[in-house]
């Protein structure tokens, strides 16, 4: 089959494309340019690019044109091809005709931890002998690819995202996503661009919830009062997990973990099941937030395993993990400078990136540079968060917006968030530019500091340039 992708060069519709071809059919797309790295994908995995939207890129036409939701009603490209009658699909509808309707769908949902916990998911279920299938919004360090094929009977652990698909799809993503079994992570108001209100947010995990059926099983986090309340609309059996020390209201969690001091770069944690201890655990990811990560992904390995998955058997698999792209990602050392790399853009997952790579690196500073880049972090809403979110860093060096159609009495105050840092005892600068960043972590950073390089944009590829630039200072 011939299949067309509108807007190929996103993160996503680009991984659906190279699951595409993978799966044996024939893989086109265009899009308005074809950066790095993802134009080096498309290119690498053998799919046909078109550049700009035209009509004529229709031209033979193909079986079926996947309309990506960065395209506008009036894209010119999905126009010709819904006014012309050809069959087309938003992304998440073509993944759940083309890839979820014939076996066990896995997906993982939440405001935080989605990525990891979904690559950790099919990282754990290979390592098992499972063959899952895979499509998620980062890097698999132990795949290489954002998606895989998979078994044909294989479970298929895809990332559940709560952004709508499509123009005329005004629905949230993973609505569509036909899930058997399921973990929800968290619940914190985000995406404000469509969901004005935190209502209106609670509103689609509920009908997500709902949506796994009866003899399903949804893995959730206790801890979080918002998924305690989604939880109580759920059709399916709820399993509960937290931390040992997580305020988990009025339910009995199954899955327990107890964290243990960090050690060589490692966690440790005490694992119980049922209130009864269960084993030890290593696991090589940092932060409270990555135990309830590794926690929820065994639960849901041994949950939907029928009782033939001993748990010490994802417990040993975790061992060997070794990460996303992105997420606490080391992309190297310069004059005894650590630089890391994630996607933290959210408070609350600034806190958690922050108090993991404290814990991780307890000895030299932590200088944490943070770009605002999506429509919520660039507005007011959790500007307070902000002040609280940066306190683990000896540094915070807060970017300019990286966007500018904000308007501005709802734009964020940089100058606001590091005064309020101030008043908490911790330094912060707003530099005015880029490479007024760059500058100043090069001038501050020391040998046995730690940086870490925050946004859910490229950041001006500033990592590869920080590393060239300490590197130069120390010859």
């Amino acid at each position: 089959m011939h299949v067309h992708l509108i807007g190929v060069a996103g993160t996503g519709m680009g991984a659906l494309a190279g699951l595409l071809k993978a799966a044996g059919h024939r893989v086109s797309g265009s899009d308005v340019a074809f950066y790095p790295p993802m134009g080096e994908a498309l290119s690498r995995w053998g799919i046909e690019t078109k550049t700009g939207f035209s009509p004529e890129h229709l031209e033979p036409k193909p079986d079926l044109v996947i309309v990506g939701n960065v395209c506008r009603k009036d894209n010119p490209e999905a126009r010709a091809a819904i006014d012309g009658g050809l069959r087309y699909a938003s992304m998440p509808g073509a993944l759940e005709d083309l890839f979820l309707r014939d076996r066990p769908s896995f997906v993982i949902a939440g405001t935080h931890g989605k990525t990891t916990t979904t690559t950790l998911l099919a990282v754990l279920l290979h390592a098992l002998g499972k063959d899952p299938g895979l499509l998620v919004g980062g890097i698999p360090l132990d795949f290489g690819e954002s998606f895989r094929v998979g078994g044909a009977s294989a479970p298929f652990v895809i990332e559940g995202d709560e952004y709508d698909s499509a123009f005329f799809e005004k629905t949230p993503k993973f609505w569509r996503y036909a899930p058997d079994a399921a973990i929800l992570t968290s619940i914190e108001h985000d995406h404000i661009d469509i969901y004005p209100t935190l209502a209106s947010y609670l509103a689609a995990f509920v009908e997500f919830v709902k949506r796994i059926p009866e003899d399903g099983v949804l893995v959730a986090f206790a801890g979080d009062p918002l998924v305690r309340k989604v939880c109580a609309e759920a059709r399916c059996r709820v399993v509960f997990y937290a931390l040992s020390t997580d305020d988990v209201g009025d339910v009995n969690p199954v899955w327990t973990a107890a964290p243990i001091a960090p050690s060589g770069g490692a966690q440790p944690f005490d694992l119980f099941v049922g209130g009864t201890f269960g084993c030890n655990v290593l696991s090589p990811l940092s932060g409270d937030h990555n135990v309830r990560n590794a926690l929820a992904a065994i639960a849901l390995v041994c949950e939907t395993s029928n009782g033939t998955i001993a748990v010490t058997e994802p417990v040993r698999a975790l061992r060997s993990f070794r990460g996303v792209k992105r997420r606490q990602e080391l992309r190297g050392e310069a004059r005894g400078v650590r630089v890391y790399d994630d996607f933290a853009h959210h408070p609350t997952a600034v806190r958690e990136t922050l108090a993991g790579l404290r814990a991780r690196h307890p000895e030299g500073r932590l200088l944490a540079a943070f770009e605002p880049r999506s429509a919520t972090a660039c507005r007011k809403l959790h500007e307070e968060g902000y002040k609280d979110a940066f306190y683990s860093a000896d540094l915070t060096v807060l970017a300019p917006l990286g966007r500018t159609n904000i308007p501005d009495d709802e734009r964020m105050d940089l100058a606001e968030v590091a005064r309020g840092l101030k008043e908490r005892g911790k330094d912060a600068v707003t530099p005015a530019s880029l490479d007024d960043v760059l500058d100043t972590l090069v001038r501050e950073a020391q040998p046995g500091d730690t940086v870490v390089l925050m946004s859910n944009g490229d950041f001006g590829n500033l990592h590869p340039k920080l590393l060239a630039a300490l590197a130069l200072d120390a010859g």
